[in-house]
């Protein structure tokens, strides 16, 4: 599918809005937005200018220029002349309801509404569109949004193929990786595979198994090494050796569904939330919370770079 030519709106400015707005602009769009925040347009500009080198580092469009940035105090006059909107607002039902009310009625018919939310579902987003709902989804990045490329693109029962499609051809448009959820979940799916890691640390925190910072050290030091370059299931294949995958589940399945049976919940009481807390800064005693993030995202414009042409690599 042609990408749509004309502005992109983006609704809500805020660490993810900001993010979202300064990769359209270096993908050379022009982008209007809106956020209902006291300063609210200073502050997106500042963050723009801040995470401007980042993107320069990885790569402009022809036109990628932060001048193309206009903001408005009125959401319909944001989404009146966009081809694609993304809207970022508080996880909020009575929010979303007000704000979707307001797009769905402002939008030309074609333009897709898609939505950053990680915890309110498609169709409940199309229910609050009583004109154009089947051009509503969700597209959820993931932090920070304008270096991480991953996109799950999560229709509604009711979403068109049409809008499916617009939306994978514009987020590829940015250097993105869409990825197309084929069930609506709460939490669609990477946050669930987060989730299902994050019960297991708890537990073993809780359990005094492991401290918070060996937890963090067993994934950042091993697994999650591997996991940068290729998913879990790759990388499970490679360490069957000529084998592969079969070799691995043959041999190594009925152990793993022990573990997987031995996993244990977690509730994430009072007492376990201070545990968890307490150990992070514990874990990060000494260290600068903002040198912390620079490096972070250096470290991840690197390993974008390096994987940049490794077409090996899925």
């Amino acid at each position: 599918m042609t990408e749509p030519d004309g502005p992109v709106a983006v609704i809500g400015t805020g660490v993810i809005g900001a993010g979202w707005a300064a990769l359209f602009l270096a993908a050379g769009r022009e982008v209007v937005a809106h956020d209902p925040g006291v300063g609210a347009e200073e502050r997106l500009r500042d963050d723009v200018a801040r995470l401007w080198p980042s993107l320069a580092r990885l790569g402009m469009a022809d036109g990628g220029v932060p001048d193309r940035l206009t903001f408005t105090d009125d959401p319909a006059e944001a989404v009146s002349e966009a081809v694609f909107v993304q809207e970022n607002g508080p996880e909020r039902s009575d929010i979303k309801q007000r704000l979707f009310t307001t797009l769905d009625q402002a939008a030309a018919p074609n333009t897709v509404i898609a939505s950053s939310s990680s915890g309110i579902a498609p169709s409940q987003l199309q229910a609050m569109c009583t004109r154009y709902p089947e051009r509503v989804l969700v597209g959820h990045p993931f932090h920070p949004c304008h270096l991480i490329p991953l996109v799950e693109v999560v229709p509604g029962p009711g979403t068109s193929e049409t809008a499916i499609d617009r939306a994978m051809t514009v987020y590829s448009s940015l250097g993105k990786r869409p990825i197309r959820i084929r069930q609506e979940l709460p939490g669609h799916v990477v946050n669930r595979l987060q989730a299902a890691l994050w019960q297991e640390a708890y537990s073993l925190v809780e359990r005094g198994v492991a401290s918070v910072a060996d937890i963090d050290a067993a994934i950042s030091y091993g697994p999650g090494l591997r996991w940068a370059l290729l998913g879990p299931l790759v990388n499970q294949h490679l360490s069957g050796g000529p084998g592969g995958l079969a070799h691995v589940l043959e041999h190594l399945g009925p152990p793993t569904e022990q573990w997987m049976r031995d996993l244990r919940p977690a509730r994430l009481s009072p007492a376990l939330v201070e545990q968890l807390v307490s150990g992070v800064d514990e874990e990060l005693s000494g260290i600068d919370p903002n040198e912390l993030v620079a490096q972070r995202d250096e470290l991840l414009i690197q390993l974008l770079e390096a994987k940049r042409g490794r077409t090996a690599l899925p």
